[in-house]
């Protein structure tokens, strides 16, 4: 009972229980209303990507950069499609070799037996819903995670070799990550006890420490620092984080996988997260720079919605104002000061904003889930908790920032990693497609 009350707010549990309970789930009787949401949830979040994402990243890049970064956007979602269906969603949520509290090779990655979506059919339930729903919502989770690493090293990466990147990365990143998160008992951060409602370390922190590793290991583009290389057109970019900030509604609250309370709650703090943390990066940057800006606002409210991703579920509107505010603070200092401190070029802040976020709201999830701050309670409380989520923040840097690496390595021994010189200074919209953004 204690395990089932800290992981109730893990993503889709009602539907992955049901899926462990073969003879339940046959019984379970279609809701129309939960399946009308899920539906609208899951176009929600793949506008996140197209055009949503497509559109911020695109925004803040030069000119000759603006298709490349639309192109990497749009090519991922065809790729994640496909892999999610020959395999991805077999190894992310086949339970098979799975058991509460035994640690084995299941509790890291899923099996084969549902390669090509084979056990779904027009009849087969996810509890409430068809599971073609419930697979295709959890696909649009798999077309943005990688999508947001192209953020990190826009601008010089072989649109070859990223595509090649990406294939591996969603294969031993991100997909063990929803295993040991999400499938179930038997999973291991699932047994640890970790909180992470809508993808706090499975989406966030995984891209962007991914983001910061590429990143490094590209190197910096060039005359970086010393040739400034503002945003081309940000109202691209505002447009952009317009979309994502509606679109997140069905990434938070369509994790609870019905229409019901517990998606209330998290449309709710969503909103106040997220406009929290925008307010908040403009105020400090107004008093740091000067002058509130268009990008500081937009990329403030991005770090509000990442940063209540795990949270989601858990918190109620007092712990959103708290977990915002942080998240604006600690986003803006990490994306300015402490990116000039490092000195990598991180293009697009995938670290700043995507890691830092996540990693703050993983923590504070730990906090402001407890009852005394409007939270749903905690079993143990905050003290047990706080310590699964810092373990839980921990693991995921080190898996995916030391496989990142790993396949990056192998790949650049073996395809490149880097346009040349003269594509680079070209622009990647001409060097790698031969087209052009705008017509001179």
């Amino acid at each position: 009972m204690k395990k089932l009350m800290t992981n109730k707010w893990g993503f889709g549990l009602a539907a992955t229980a049901l899926m462990l309970l073969p003879s339940v789930a046959s019984a379970q009787e279609l809701d129309t209303g939960d399946t009308a949401w899920m539906i609208t949830a899951t176009v929600l979040v793949l506008m996140m990507t197209i055009p949503g994402l497509s559109l911020f990243y695109a925004g803040m890049v030069r000119s000759k950069n603006v298709l490349s970064v639309m192109m990497q956007c749009f090519a991922i979602a065809g790729l994640m499609t496909i892999i999610w269906v020959v395999y991805g969603y077999s190894i992310a949520f086949d339970v098979t070799g799975m058991e509460e509290g035994v640690f084995n090779i299941s509790s890291i990655v899923g099996g084969l037996g549902n390669v090509f979506m084979s056990s779904i059919t027009v009849d087969s339930m996810s509890g409430t819903i068809p599971e073609s729903v419930f697979a295709t919502f959890q696909m649009t989770f798999a077309i943005i995670t990688p999508a947001l690493i192209v953020g990190a090293f826009a601008e010089r990466m072989k649109f070859s070799t990223m595509m090649v990147f990406m294939g591996l990365w969603v294969t031993i990143c991100y997909v063990p990550m929803v295993h040991m998160v999400w499938a179930g008992p038997g999973g291991l951060l699932w047994d640890w006890g970790v909180i992470d409602f809508a993808g706090g370390t499975v989406v966030h922190i995984n891209a962007g420490i991914a983001g910061l590793v590429a990143a490094i290991m590209l190197g910096k583009r060039k005359g970086y620092p010393g040739t400034a290389m503002p945003p081309h057109n940000l109202t691209y970019t505002m447009i952009g984080a317009a979309l994502l900030w509606v679109g997140w509604f069905g990434f938070n609250a369509g994790s609870a996988v019905s229409a019901g309370g517990s998606a209330g709650m998290a449309m709710l703090v969503t909103q106040v997260a997220t406009a929290t943390a925008a307010i908040t990066w403009m105020t400090v940057e107004w008093i740091v720079h000067g002058k509130p800006s268009v990008l500081g606002i937009a990329s403030g409210a991005v770090a509000g919605l990442v940063a209540i991703t795990p949270a989601s579920g858990s918190v109620g509107p007092q712990g959103a104002l708290y977990i915002g505010i942080a998240a604006g603070i600690g986003c803006f200092y990490a994306a300015t000061k402490l990116k000039r401190a490092m000195g990598y070029d991180d293009s697009l802040d995938v670290f700043g904003v995507h890691a830092v976020g996540g990693i703050i709201g993983a923590i504070l999830t730990g906090i402001f889930t407890a009852e005394v701050f409007g939270g749903t309670g905690l079993a143990d409380g905050i003290g047990p908790q706080l310590w699964i989520q810092i373990k839980s923040v921990i693991f995921t840097v080190l898996y995916t920032g030391i496989l990142s690496a790993a396949i990056l390595k192998v790949l650049d021994m073996t395809m490149g990693l880097r346009v040349d010189e003269d594509e680079e200074q070209e622009g990647l919209d001409l060097a790698a497609h031969d087209e052009r953004g705008y017509v001179l």
